[in-house]
């Protein structure tokens, strides 16, 4: 058994690099800021990772159409369906998953985007809907951005880093010190009274979803919009070449896609891409700019590529079209890009082929949606948010127990905290690899120190120590 020396309050003595009173009262801050957030994102995330199957529940009644014939053509659905949003560029014609299924196609007007169901044979729109007010991009972005754009990102982003400071600092304060038994460390003791369940149920429930959480935290960065920008920035620096990420990096991201596949095709002077082919002066008719997507969809079928696919038009005069898998697992994706003259492949990215960095972040952003390994990693994720809501709400409950009345009830600061080089460097290492938590854990120790110490009703309601209350201590 190890034994510990304590100090009179009870706790654990500064030990040679980190002091349990100072890891204690920052696990505490973190965590009063990132609860809120923590509940919002688990509860928003755990919904999220059955999309696939809400995906299918909400698509049911444009899967089973009635169709007695031959369909009417692609080139014809997609006229259609730039009718049926008037002034509309297309986007992308998503590939029907059998004859009888309604075609999806995306088209685009500033910086919106519409999805535009349409019967394959009888060219009737079926369903015309904003991509932004789509049951699941709408949660996405409660979940990514809270409905604030970039700077909702950020916020998420500050949050998330916060989060794996409250859990690691949870983990040093969980270890355990004097425990002979497991009871109270890896299972919840029900026999010992209202204290000790609130205090099991959250240092139990923090060690079983510890490693999971920080894994989500960890594969959420890379869609934040400054961490996600910031990740690009040092790719570049270290390729010296410009860096395209296949994930978007918040709103502003998604929004910029958008605004270059509304632009005009450019080999076509004179026509939107959603009026019919216009007529030159000396009467002759401009060519049709969507009938090469007969032939290419000819070319695709017997390539049977993941599911959904979407071919995607040249946004460069005589550019290659691009035929994409947006399969929901992105290890089993691939992308083509299609002569759309002849309809040859012209080039073809599997998964395996593709840079390391993204095969990793790739890889992770699968298991965070809970798409990689099927219906075991739903559930897995799934026990990892409901753990965390119980997290929460057990630390809510014992910090309202315990506080005092007319003070936020924050750990009383160490009287002579002790810091080291190693503690430093650890300190710099995650200020590095997440800026947002170096620059806020700056603001916060320069608030503390210059402001709220010398406010005598702030500080006595943060716990803190006066410059006077500190001098004595270092002094005694």
């Amino acid at each position: 058994m190890n034994t510990t020396a304590t100090d009179v309050s009870g706790l654990p003595k500064a030990q040679s690099w980190l002091n349990y009173r100072t890891i204690w009262r920052w696990h505490f801050y973190a965590g009063l800021f990132c609860i809120p957030l923590i509940v919002w994102l688990s509860a928003t995330g755990a919904i999220y990772l059955f999309k696939p199957q809400i995906g299918r529940w909400l698509d049911r009644p444009y899967e089973q159409l009635s169709v007695d014939g031959p369909s009417a053509g692609a080139a014809a659905q997609v006229r259609a369906a730039l009718t049926a949003v008037p002034g509309s560029n297309l986007h992308a014609y998503q590939v029907p998953l059998t004859p009888h299924s309604a075609v999806q196609i995306l088209v685009g007007k500033g910086t919106e985007e519409f999805r535009v169901y349409v019967h394959p044979q009888t060219l009737h729109i079926l369903k015309v809907i904003n991509e932004d007010s789509r049951p699941m991009p709408v949660l996405l972005h409660l979940h990514g951005e809270l409905l604030m754009g970039d700077r909702g990102s950020n916020i998420v982003e500050l949050a998330s880093s916060w989060a794996i400071v409250m859990v690691i600092t949870g983990l040093y304060l969980w270890w355990p010190r004097q425990a002979s038994m497991l009871a109270g460390v890896l299972y919840i003791r029900l026999r010992k009274g209202k204290r000790i369940f609130w205090r099991d149920l959250h240092a139990v429930t923090g060690v079983w979803v510890s490693a999971f959480t920080l894994f989500l935290l960890l594969t959420g960065l890379p869609w934040a919009s400054s961490w996600g920008k910031y990740l690009g920035l040092m790719r570049s620096l270290a390729t010296r070449t410009s860096v395209h990420q296949d994930w978007t990096t918040g709103r502003s991201s998604e929004i910029a896609k958008r605004v270059a596949m509304n632009a005009n095709m450019p080999d076509m002077p004179g026509m939107n891409m959603s009026s019919q082919p216009i007529t030159t002066a000396i009467g002759v008719a401009s060519r049709d700019p969507y009938a090469p997507i007969d032939k290419l969809i000819a070319t695709l079928a017997p390539l049977r590529l993941a599911t959904p696919v979407l071919l995607k038009r040249p946004l460069q005069p005589g550019g290659a079209w691009t035929a994409q898998s947006e399969a929901a697992n992105r290890t089993l994706r691939a992308t083509l890009t299609l002569d759309g003259t002849t309809g040859a492949v012209l080039t073809r990215e599997n998964f395996n082929q593709r840079k390391i960095v993204d095969r990793i972040v790739d890889t992770g952003i699968d298991a965070h949606e809970g798409q990689l390994f099927g219906w075991f990693n739903q559930l897995l994720g799934l026990f990892t948010a409901v753990g965390l809501i119980l997290l929460s709400v057990s630390a809510v409950v014992l910090w309202w127990r315990r506080r005092a009345v007319g003070v936020l009830g924050a750990p009383l600061p160490s009287t002579q905290p002790r810091f080291s080089f190693g503690l430093l460097a650890l300190i710099v290492a995650f200020s590095i690899y997440l800026p947002m938590l170096g620059g806020s854990l700056i603001l916060v120790l320069a608030a503390e120190h210059f402001v709220l110490r010398r406010i005598p009703g702030a500080r006595r309601w943060l716990g803190l120590r006066s410059e006077v209350d500190r001098g004595a201590a270092v002094v005694g």
